[in-house]
């Protein structure tokens, strides 16, 4: 069941929202579709980012996968202790899992997010197919 005080992207990236910042991690989906999680590659403190575009990436034992950002800012936080235990987010990927803590440029991207019912018709559709 995937948190309802959150927005989800089509990549399988989420954001929670505190006033005017948003932290963002995967899904449980994405954590699972990616088996035991080894490397996590995050942006740099400090660096502007535009929705949709790459900003780390996972690897797995199975792939390495790309990390989006869902939200545009600045980010202004990452989590550290992936870089010496990237399985957390395999174990808590809503909480100690998080990677990024993006300052919000534009608020109303959060909007266009979908919620935790639409992301989840969205897995059942991805599924079927």
């Amino acid at each position: 069941m995937n948190p309802a005080d959150l927005r989800y992207h089509k990549e399988h990236e989420w954001v929670r929202l505190k006033g005017n910042q948003a932290t963002v991690g995967i899904s449980d989906f994405a954590q699972d579709a990616l088996g035991d999680i080894v490397f996590i590659e995050l942006p740099k403190v400090g660096s502007t980012v535009k929705a949709g575009q790459q900003i780390g990436e996972i690897e797995s034992t199975k792939t390495t996968s790309t990390l989006y950002t869902p939200v545009s800012g600045n980010i202004v936080q990452v989590n550290g202790e992936l870089k010496d235990h990237p399985e957390v987010v395999n174990s808590e990927p809503y909480g100690r899992g998080w990677m990024a803590v993006i300052d919000l440029s534009n608020a109303g991207e959060v909007d266009t997010l979908m919620t935790a019912a639409q992301y989840d018709a969205f897995l059942a559709n991805q599924k079927k197919g």
